[in-house]
């Protein structure tokens, strides 16, 4: 497998290093148009592995051509949050970084896989399959594992209990609208109401779908990469060992849900094709209508692109 990174600031650069730490790929490219900075940041990289003890071979790029026969391709390029800023006000900006880049690297590796990372993300994961024109199983966003992290996580502080013992699902789009769904919820199997009330559920539905702004609040000048670089890997992962996962992405939807002609993150099964499988998982009235709501207004946004 070789693998390129396009983008190597904070989140680029650290799915990077848990790429190379993991083993996961043969090459990997490491790409961003600031002059050296992939370079440093690629041979830093690279010696590390005599440490780590495996044989990836890790290269710095400012162009594309190194970037050529790519089996996968993570796009992490794009503009941060800053505090106050919502994800939708960075979609100009953005969706011409993320057009550019496809543009570039979907010729050079018209048989890659396409992860996107930049936001926001539903629309820029469109700008790629479009741009690309490459079937929709191989082109997907990373948000739902990111969400679902966090809403684990959030989970775990309120019972005290280990985040490897909650099992959850966060649907929709990657933004304020997103639907952790309650209904599939459990620790070790026992739906979560068994554990907390609704207004506790409800504040931590409302802290996961904040999760993003409340990072870049503290940050100040940047936006959160650990787990976002974690969940691209978790992506990745599954593709290289063909793991047929179960994770919840961004991907386009052509009647599934009801919904068509946008991206929204659903369950779906993840192997070395790509997307292998679109999971449509029964609802709540509630739950429906919340994801409608979510996936609507990221239609919405994509209506609003030029490209």
């Amino acid at each position: 497998m070789k693998i390129t990174v396009v983008g190597g600031g904070n989140v680029g650069a650290t799915c990077a290093h848990i790429l190379v730490s993991k083993n996961l790929t043969n090459e990997l490219v490491l790409v961003d148009i600031v002059e050296g900075m992939p370079m440093g940041k690629a041979l830093d990289m690279y010696e590390s592995t005599p440490i780590e003890g495996n044989d990836t071979k890790v290269v710095g790029a400012n162009g594309y051509d190194e970037t050529a026969g790519s089996d996968i391709v993570v796009i992490t390029a794009g503009l941060a949050r800053k505090p106050g800023m919502t994800r939708e006000q960075l979609q100009e900006t953005n969706a011409q970084i993320v057009k550019e880049v496809t543009q570039q690297v979907a010729p050079r590796s018209p048989n890659a896989i396409l992860i996107v990372v930049s936001n926001p993300l539903d629309v820029m994961t469109y700008v790629a399959w479009k741009v690309s024109g490459f079937p929709r199983e191989r082109v997907m966003g990373m948000a739902g594992i990111l969400d679902t992290a966090r809403y684990r996580t959030f989970l775990s502080m309120a019972l005290g209990v280990s985040v490897k013992d909650i099992q959850a699902l966060v649907l929709g789009g990657h933004g304020d609208s997103m639907v952790p769904l309650v209904s599939y919820t459990t620790v070790s199997g026992v739906p979560i109401t068994h554990f907390l009330d609704k207004p506790t559920l409800d504040a931590i539905v409302k802290r996961t779908r904040d999760g993003g702004i409340e990072i870049v609040n503290f940050l100040k000048t940047g936006s959160a990469y650990y787990a976002p670089a974690s969940a691209a890997v978790e992506m990745v992962e599954a593709i290289v060992k063909d793991k047929k996962r179960i994770l919840p992405c961004a991907v386009y939807l052509q009647g599934e849900y009801g919904m068509s002609d946008t991206f929204s993150g659903v369950p779906i099964k993840l192997g070395k094709k790509g997307v292998e499988q679109i999971i449509q998982v029964p609802l709540t009235p509630e739950e429906k209508a919340a994801f409608e709501k979510s996936a609507g207004e990221v239609k919405a946004n994509i209506a609003k692109l030029a490209i």
